[in-house]
């Protein structure tokens, strides 16, 4: 019998923010040192991609429970959220990534951020 693992979901920046802060989920910004310091979410926590691709586990904040991944752009947070629905996560991305977080004027905090503050 052949089994199909379905890809995991996409959702609107705003459905993610509502879930990251119901407590429902943990935003995982997957994004390099540099983005990541030129304005994140405020509830993000950070894990690069490269580091998730070379082995590296969620942080203990995210362990055991859902996940939501963000990127710039959305690319790069899909890659991810693949990864870890294959190590059994329960995890969805961001649909356009930062850029459409900012768009739907959701707050970024950090060093150099763009848009709205927390």
């Amino acid at each position: 019998m052949l089994f199909f693992r379905r890809r995991p979901g996409r959702i609107a920046p705003g459905e993610a923010r509502t879930r990251v802060q119901a407590g429902a989920a943990v935003l995982v910004d997957v994004r390099e040192r540099v983005e990541w310091n030129g304005g994140h979410a405020p509830e993000a926590v950070h894990l690069p991609l490269s580091r998730l691709m070379a082995g590296a586990q969620l942080p203990g904040s995210a362990t055991g429970r859902p996940v939501v991944t963000v990127c710039r752009s959305g690319h790069r947070s899909r890659q991810a959220a693949r990864l870890l629905a294959a190590r059994g996560v329960d995890v969805v991305d961001v649909k356009g990534g930062m850029t459409a977080w900012e768009r739907a004027g959701l707050p970024v905090t950090g060093r150099r951020a763009r848009g709205r503050s927390a």
